[in-house]
């Protein structure tokens, strides 16, 4: 263990001195220098985590805590890892007076790669609310950044591990409108503060850093580019190029996406075409249970517009078409005693629960709408919009007439919060966020169009039912710097499901592999 011997206001001034010099040089090194060169920063930025631990930092109850605590490497099958925590302020307008919050970030290799000279990348996940996936083995598009780059994957504040709020620890917050406060520190504005507060401590002499947003994390990437665009070496975007327009542009989202969920709708019946009939039965089932609906293994109520969000998952991303299908295979349990009541198959109620992840992630439904407002408030937006939509999307109206029910897309609605379990003690709170006007920007538009030191390359998926084609092509044009992928053979789950293959085209085309034409 490293120790210091000597005071605090002493050694920072030492280990705060220039080095960018060494920049200039290292072109002119050896291998074995290079090397030795790159270890050397890595023990002073060692040092500075230590000397960081070693001045008090205080939480808002006294408590005594370090500002970045790194751990030892381990490993899963072809990778080395090394987890990071990071005390950082909940509030970043309001440093020192703010209670802090703790940030996990995971340090990812190529085994036998720990000490050598690399850049960092930065992977922004999807969500929001949700953390970073968690790597068992050298796989996927993980695999092939690691041949050159040491990846960080960082959960989003108030997921995974850093300082989750979850529906049981929110409920500390008695008061709605202090839980309300709480969250609206938990949009893109602050992940980007974090991403920044991380690269300063972590990446040798704080040089920039990649950063690759997938989804929501693209709209972070984009937030990123607007307001910290010098802790950026380049930006990787796939299915996550966010609408820019100053007010809320939820209302614009949600009246564009409604056309492709139609779409996907018609290719999923096309494709099972027996399920009509099938989800056909379960909403008049559901229609004419007690309650207008049945119970499910948590404590919420199926009802026949919760079982349109199937959807979310089903009909957006790869696979999910069958994924839907096979569920509905085994919708009803079997009748084995003649005369016994039909009923919905344990099966299908615990498969629906585990679909609908707000008892993990309640963030998620929570601050939906929020991430597309710039000082307006989104009033429920989907719910609104939707309404204009009702004649095609009332599913016991279909069922009745014979009609394909069509399941709905990535929108959370008010009647979610009595319906849910899990989310029902925050339906207060989140009305009020619904409610809230004054939401900070996320994005800036003149830095964007400006945009001369950072390229950015994005995977935009043709059919991508979550980010609109259109709405990406607006705010494409009011990026400079970046270039488009555009395709259809992959789903917005493309870079997941692609291997590497996604991130090495978008590699390709900042690197000069893949030239314009």
């Amino acid at each position: 263990m490293l120790k210091i011997h000597a005071p605090p206001n002493l050694i920072k001034p030492l280990l705060s001195f220039d080095l960018s010099f060494l920049s200039s040089i290292s072109a002119t090194l050896s291998p074995l220098q290079s090397a030795r060169l790159h270890r050397f920063r890595l023990r002073r930025t060692s040092i500075r985590a230590v000397v960081a631990m070693s001045i008090p930092k205080f939480d808002s109850t006294g408590q005594s805590m370090p500002e970045h605590v790194a751990g030892n490497w381990y490993s899963v099958p072809g990778l080395r890892l090394r987890d990071h925590r990071f005390m950082v302020p909940l509030d970043y307008k309001n440093r020192e007076a703010s209670s802090k919050i703790s940030i996990f970030a995971r340090e990812i290799v190529a085994v036998g790669k720990e000490e050598q000279p690399m850049p960092y990348l930065s992977y922004l996940q999807g969500g929001p609310g949700f953390e970073c996936p968690r790597p068992t083995e050298a796989s996927g598009w993980i695999l092939k950044a690691c041949e050159e780059f040491r990846v960080v994957l960082m959960d989003q504040r108030g997921t995974g591990l850093s300082t989750p709020l979850t529906p049981s620890s929110m409920q500390q917050i008695k008061s709605a409108q202090k839980l309300a406060d709480y969250l609206t520190h938990f949009r893109a504005d602050s992940i980007v503060n974090d991403a920044e507060f991380i690269r300063v401590r972590l990446v040798p002499e704080a040089r920039p850093w990649t950063v690759l947003g997938q989804s929501y994390g693209g709209f972070c990437g984009v937030t990123y580019l607007s307001f910290a665009p010098q802790g950026l070496k380049q930006v990787l975007l796939t299915g996550g190029i966010p609408p820019i327009g100053d007010g809320c542009t939820a209302d614009s989202v949600y009246r564009a996406c409604f056309e492709q969920i139609i779409h996907q709708n018609e290719k999923y019946y096309k494709r099972f075409p027996q399920d009509i009939e099938i989800v056909q039965d379960i909403v008049t089932f559901l229609a004419e249970s007690e309650a207008g609906g049945v119970p499910l293994p948590s404590g919420g109520i199926l009802t026949p517009r919760g079982l349109q969000f199937l959807g979310l998952s089903g009909l957006g991303s790869s696979a999910g078409f069958e994924r839907l299908h096979y569920m509905f295979e085994r919708a009803w349990d079997p009748i084995l005693v003649p005369g016994a009541p039909k009923q919905i198959s344990s099966y299908f109620l615990n498969t629906y629960e585990n679909w609908v992840s707000f008892d993990t992630n309640p963030l998620y439904a929570i601050l939906h709408e929020s991430i597309y407002c710039q000082g307006a408030s989104s009033r429920w937006s989907a719910h609104r919009v939707r309404a204009d939509h009702e004649s095609k999307f009332d599913a016991i109206k279909a069922a009745k007439e014979g009609r394909p029910v069509l399941f709905t897309g990535e929108m959370i609605f008010p009647w979610m919060f009595d319906e849910v379990k899990a989310l029902r003690p925050f339906k207060e709170a989140t009305q009020l966020l619904a409610e809230k006007e004054d939401w900070p920007p996320l994005y800036d538009g003149t830095a964007l169009k400006n945009n001369k030191q950072v390229p950015v390359a994005a995977a935009v998926y043709y059919e991508d039912m979550y980010v609109n084609f259109k709405l990406v092509k607006e705010t494409a044009s009011q990026i400079a710097g970046i270039r488009l992928w555009i395709t259809n053979e992959y789903m917005h789950s493309g870079l997941r499901d692609g291997g590497g293959q996604v991130f090495d085209h978008l590699m390709g085309m900042l690197n000069g592999k893949k030239p314009l034409f």
